[in-house]
């Protein structure tokens, strides 16, 4: 076969653009490192390599709406999709317009200790083009520290999104995840990355099991419990009712999506392209991934009598939000513990949270709350004697305290003013009726009954 015969192919082009990225890094970086070991050659390795993390972590918005889409019904998907699309759009414009200067002000100016700082509204390099280099110790630029940062950001309204699914207006929701991103994250991050009083206490996440998934948890609790289950997931008799989502293919591929981007956001919090470390970084991911995956699988086997796919793919999540906090302190063993309970304490916090009538469609509270925490705890456990389980615990209420009462006061003025969740009648219907006016499959719709 030609060269041209081979870029005819279908993906032809993309698998050369992906092995002309693979072989700029690989090689690129091998060489900067093994020649002179000059500042430059180092620095050029770290912005690839944090760079490529960036796509990764990005990818990861395919996957949440992929996941959220499939545990949902196929007459919310437009206004699922909608919503995702915004986060991420609406993430980045406001991280950028004052979200990152909250989280990283540099100097605490408003409230010492600590605790609240401003640097200015929008993006520019305190350096300059010429000196971008000195940028976090030569390491990498100002812009590529902020669009790997903004990929957090609106990560942690994507959460929220999930939680609050097939019920909440539009419009609410919207002016919700906006100030999300653009205030309450960035304080709560600023507090530990920001070089914040937790930081100072000692406090570790190393890529943001409370300081991202908790955080996202936290907020979609609040939403979840203000707007009420869904109509018809509560009999008169009190019993649950399952509402199974339209597309377990749809949950499947989300959730793969989002395995192959963890790589990128827990290897790329490493924040340099150190093999060591960055390999270190992937193998625990991964190992915690497969055996949340496992955990998961097994306990809802024993417990629901058949073997769950979604408990199972939600067993993934949980093993990834578990070792996202101490993914760079911990051994390959230690990773699969973490991994492991993650995904069993996953299958009993979603039942927990159907019990207590609080409706989370697609298990978000579970898997970035309840496993956030765990993970953060975990480095307390594992992460040796540099890492204080009494510290971690501080720093996992102050965060749930934080963004509980910020993520009440956000939700109940929105509330108040325009209203949070659409009538039953809309929600019956579907919103991509009600609030879209298209369909998600014009073809195949059907009228769900409940």
């Amino acid at each position: 076969m030609n060269i041209a015969d081979f870029l005819r192919k279908p993906f032809g082009c993309s698998r050369v653009l992906f092995l002309s990225v693979f072989a700029f890094i690989v090689l690129g970086g091998y060489s900067a490192f093994a020649s002179d070991g000059s500042a430059h050659s180092v620095f050029v390795a770290n912005n690839v390599w944090m760079l490529l993390a960036t796509f990764l972590v990005f990818i990861m918005h395919l996957g949440f709406a992929a996941l959220e889409t499939g545990l949902t019904r196929s007459k919310n998907t437009v206004n699922i999709l909608f919503k995702n699309t915004f986060i991420i759009s609406a993430g980045i414009l406001t991280y950028a317009l004052m979200g990152f200067n909250l989280m990283y002000p540099g100097d605490f100016n408003l409230i010492g200790g600590g605790i609240f700082g401003f640097a200015g509204f929008g993006i520019s390099s305190p350096a300059g083009a010429e000196g971008l280099i000195e940028y976090a110790d030569g390491g990498y630029t100002y812009y590529t520290d902020f669009i790997f940062q903004a990929m957090f950001a609106a990560t942690a309204a994507t959460i929220v999104s999930g939680a609050v699914a097939e019920r909440i207006k539009l419009s609410s929701f919207l002016i919700f995840a906006t100030v999300f991103v653009a205030i309450v994250y960035p304080i709560a991050g600023s507090w530990k990355w920001g070089g914040g009083w937790l930081d100072q206490m000692g406090f570790y996440d190393f890529a943001g099991s409370t300081l991202v998934h908790s955080v996202g948890g936290w907020g979609g609790l609040v939403g979840a419990y203000l707007l009420g289950p869904r109509v018809g997931k509560y009999l008169a008799s009190g019993a649950m009712r399952p509402i199974p989502g339209h597309s377990l293919p749809l949950l499947a591929i989300g959730v793969f999506l989002l395995w192959m981007g963890w790589f990128g956001f827990n290897g790329g919090s490493v924040l340099s392209a150190d093999p060591k470390l960055i390999s270190l970084v992937i193998v625990t991911t991964s190992l915690a991934a497969a055996a949340g995956a496992l955990g998961a699988a097994f306990t809802s086997w024993g417990t629901f009598k058949y073997p769950d796919l979604s408990m199972a793919l939600n067993g993934v999540l949980a093993g990834l939000v578990g070792i996202t906090a101490g993914a760079d302190v911990v051994s390959p063993g230690e990773a699969v513990i973490i991994g492991l309970v993650a995904g069993i304490i996953v299958v009993f916090a979603v039942s927990f949270f159907d019990k207590i009538r609080i409706d989370d469609p697609v298990g978000a509270i579970s898997v970035h709350l309840v496993c956030g925490v765990w993970g953060t705890l975990a480095v307390g456990i594992f992460g040796g004697p540099d890492f204080s389980i009494v510290t971690q615990f501080i720093g996992v209420v102050a965060y749930g305290v934080f963004t509980v009462v910020c993520a009440f006061i956000i939700f109940y003025a929105i509330k108040m003013a325009i209203g949070i969740r659409v009538s039953e009648e809309e929600e019956r219907r579907g919103l991509d009726i009600t609030e879209h006016g298209m369909e998600s499959y014009p073809d195949f719709q059907a009228v769900s009954q409940v």
